[in-house]
């Protein structure tokens, strides 16, 4: 079953952002990922707080999700991305989904 990972992220220090942004799309691509959105345009309809950036990415199935986030490979940029910002990591099954 194909699973979403949704990022919310509010950037503390941008230091890490380039090299995050080149390095980890291709490893993303590696674990079944691709992204299907990743913007600052984002309007706030309900809530409290809008984060700077939105990130939606599909994966094949909720393992390929995990093993890349828990990966060797991704821990570098995991730990530079937690060090610079603040972010929210939401993994969600697509289900009852019509398309």
């Amino acid at each position: 079953m194909k699973h979403l990972l949704i990022v919310e992220t509010n950037i503390t220090d941008p230091s890490w952002v380039k090299s995050y942004l080149s390095k980890v799309t291709p490893l993303l691509s590696k674990y079944s990922g691709k992204y299907i959105t990743r913007t600052s345009s984002i309007e706030l309809l309900e809530g409290h707080e809008k984060p700077q950036y939105s990130l939606v990415a599909e994966f094949a199935t909720r393992e390929d999700a995990l093993s890349f986030h828990a990966s060797e490979e991704y821990a570098p940029f995991k730990h530079a991305r937690q060090s610079g910002s603040n972010s929210r990591f939401l993994l969600v099954p697509v289900e009852n989904a019509s398309a």
